[in-house]
């Protein structure tokens, strides 16, 4: 079983993850002129928001706390990649959707490691694997819209 401080680092790291996906998805729905898809985006953001509190309240509960209102530097990594492989694709919302596909599954690794290991994480694995459902539905609507673009 992980020490406390591990178990708040790992929250950390995912607070991180819905922060790079939360400004993923609003750099996303500013790059895009398609109303349906800059809503959806925008939808998306709002639940990682919800993620982040969430997860800052179990970080609290375990003793620490989580100044990190931005995505991590690998997010920012992320987020610039999209920015470069928008505006070299001739069909921007395309190349859009496949950076978010990219984030979303990194995300959903990074919550199955943490849901695996639940004898660390067994106070909030409810919330873990709730959250990881939310990510994967939004990867399955990204899909879909790139099959549809």
């Amino acid at each position: 079983m992980e020490s406390n401080n591990e178990v708040i680092s790992d929250l950390k790291s995912l607070v991180s993850i819905v922060n790079d996906g939360k400004e993923g998805y609003n750099s996303a729905a500013d790059a895009t002129d398609n109303l349906e898809l800059k809503a959806v985006f925008l939808e998306y953001a709002s639940q990682r928001n919800v993620y982040e509190q969430e997860l800052k309240a179990h970080i609290a509960t375990h003793g620490g706390d989580s100044e990190n209102d931005s995505g991590g530097i690998l997010g920012a990594l992320h987020r610039t990649w999209i920015d470069i492989k928008e505006s070299l694709s001739s069909n921007e919302d395309s190349a859009i959707l496949s950076a978010i596909e990219t984030g979303e599954n990194a995300a959903i690794e990074k919550y199955d490691k943490f849901i695996g290991d639940y004898a660390s994480h067994q106070d909030h694995l409810n919330l873990l694997v709730k959250q990881r459902g939310g990510i994967a539905e939004a990867l399955a609507k990204i899909k879909t819209l790139s099959v549809n673009s």
